[in-house]
């Protein structure tokens, strides 16, 4: 069997906050800093999934605005919502750590944002989901 690659890890690791994602907006008592960071890191891994199966190279950042200018400038496109993604950012430090308060997360909007973007990466790597 051959070694994944790295765009095949980001996207394993994608899949994996989005099942956190899932599970923890199922909860209402959990606090939405907890299901949004999951849902940043699953649309950042997926982002980069698809930047690195492309060739691009990128830095390590939580910046989903950075990562999605890239993409553009690479002419990969932009996966599904990107006009809305990067409202995800302050969940990957700011949320996670206290630093500014939460407005409200519409946890049923995020997880089908999170399916149509996952989706998109599947769909750029050439695998099925």
């Amino acid at each position: 069997m051959a070694e994944p690659t790295l765009a095949d890890i980001l996207l394993t690791a994608a899949e994996r906050d989005q099942q956190a994602f899932e599970k923890l907006a199922d909860d209402p008592s959990l606090h939405d800093s907890l299901c949004g960071f999951h849902a940043q890191q699953a649309v950042e891994k997926a982002l980069k999934a698809v930047l690195a199966y492309a060739g691009v190279v990128f830095r390590r950042t939580h910046d989903i605005a950075e990562l999605l200018d890239l993409l553009e400038d690479s002419d990969i496109g932009s996966p599904p919502h990107a006009d809305d993604l990067d409202a995800l950012n302050p969940y990957a430090v700011e949320m996670r750590y206290g630093l500014i308060g939460v407005s409200g997360l519409d946890r049923q909007e995020i997880g089908q944002v999170l399916r149509d973007v996952l989706r998109w990466a599947h769909h750029h790597l050439g695998s099925r989901q």
